[in-house]
């Protein structure tokens, strides 16, 4: 029988892990826990691949338990950081712990059950300490030399940004996280992506100091790109899991322009589709009758229901449709009043649209950053008015261009879409 280190392995999930007796404690019942710092109000995608992880080791009948940072969100992990992150207020923290919160009761299941997930935040204990008492009783396990070792420590040391003592003290701080679940909630697992090695193995240091106990670290690989680039950012950002930040529309998107490279990699690492499907798509795009992006639609299919569910995945199928550049679907008022939400989109004044150089409202739209550059698009044949190509540059928007008397529709190629509403 297989067990969770297995799978993870079939589905490059694996970076590393402490120590090879992890294999044979899995075939029983672990408790076990990844944290994350509420930096921001949502999760973006590179979470995604943790929960992920946290996910398959619950269907393998393990424990998760996620630890929101209230207490570490306030001093900020320099790992793969090269500058220090901006120190967030007591009350935007409270607000980002709040959503965090609802976002991973979605994401874990948290009914009853020998497996079911936690969630606690780590500021119930680390908050207690006065800075006196955390320096004597647990500053004095860890030796300064091996804090320098750390990766996250010496590339930030050797930067011109150099390391704070706030950020430097971090490592101690998911330290304590460890060893206070370890001794409290039997956490014998600690999960990360692999930039938290260096904070992983302090944590294992302390409880083999402290309690004697052996604990255990896995990292998973960050999320990264064959042409080098971090996966999950957008030309605007991150590409955040709340559909308010990032609607289902737009994550579909994303999703659809992930290059054939990372397609399946993408597949294996972030859906839980069985290993034989994914393997027969891969052949298939080998085949010379593959229809291209058959693969990224299963991806942005699977991603897009599993995050934002069915209704979410047919708001994005029914956007895509409607907002597609020559798309059959005719384009009214009724089909825009329910994408409208799913795209970006901006307001403006009825004088401004109406008798308006279509250049000038690709770049008031944010499609465009300049005249220029909208010139050469519709020259080059990648500018779209409600889903027709744009022929002549100099095209101007007339009443009869307004669906509804109130929406135009403007796109550059067939992903990057931006709707004007009039005011």
């Amino acid at each position: 029988m297989s067990t969770i280190i297995d799978c993870l392995k079939t589905r490059g999930l694996i970076d590393a892990i402490t120590s090879e007796d992890l294999c044979e404690r899995v075939k029983q019942p672990i408790r076990f826990y990844l944290g994350f710092d509420p930096t921001a109000d949502s999760l973006h995608l590179g979470h995604w691949l943790g929960i992920v992880v946290m996910r398959w080791f619950q269907r393998y009948g393990h424990t998760p338990i996620v630890i929101l940072g209230g207490a570490t969100g306030r001093v900020g992990d320099p790992s793969g950081k090269s500058i220090e992150r901006p120190l967030l207020s007591e009350q935007d923290l409270t607000n980002n712990v709040t959503s965090l919160r609802k976002q991973f009761e979605r994401a874990l299941d948290f009914s009853e059950g020998p497996a079911s997930a936690q969630m606690i935040d780590n500021y119930e204990w680390l908050g207690k300490f006065s800075f006196l008492d955390f320096l004597r009783d647990v500053g004095r396990h860890f030796r300064v030399g091996s804090m320098l070792a750390k990766e996250s420590v010496r590339a930030r040391i050797q930067s011109e940004e150099g390391i704070s003592f706030t950020e430097f003290s971090y490592q101690m701080l998911q330290a304590y996280d460890f060893y206070h679940l370890c001794k409290h909630l039997d956490v014998e697992l600690q999960l990360g992506g692999s930039d938290q090695w260096g904070n992983i193995t302090a944590g294992l240091d302390l409880i083999r100091k402290l309690e004697s106990k052996t604990a255990y670290g896995l990292t998973f690989p960050l999320l990264t790109r064959s042409d080098g680039k971090k996966f999950g950012k957008s030309e605007g950002g991150a590409v955040w899991l709340d559909p308010e930040k990032f609607s289902p529309y737009q994550f579909y998107q994303y999703l659809i322009g992930i290059p054939d490279a990372d397609v399946i990699k993408m597949l294996k690492m972030l859906t839980f589709l069985d290993l034989s499907e994914i393997d027969a798509l891969e052949r298939s795009m080998q085949q010379s009758d593959y229809i291209p992006n058959t693969a990224q639609r299963k991806l942005a299919e699977e991603l897009t229901r599993l995050i934002h569910g069915s209704t979410g995945l047919d708001r994005a199928l029914k956007a895509t449709k409607g907002a597609a550049p020559g798309a059959e679907t005719a384009l009214n008022i009724e089909v825009l009043r329910e994408i409208a939400a799913d795209i970006p989109h901006t307001s403006l004044p009825r004088a401004s649209v109406t008798g308006a150089k279509l250049v000038d409202l690709f770049v008031q739209a944010g499609l465009t950053s300049s005249k220029g550059e909208t010139h050469r698009l519709i020259q080059g044949g990648g500018g779209y008015l409600n889903n027709q190509k744009i022929e002549d540059p100099h095209q101007k928007v007339s009443e009869k261009d307004l669906i509804g008397d109130r929406f135009v529709l403007l796109a550059v190629g067939k992903k990057n879409k931006g709707l004007i509403e009039i005011q």
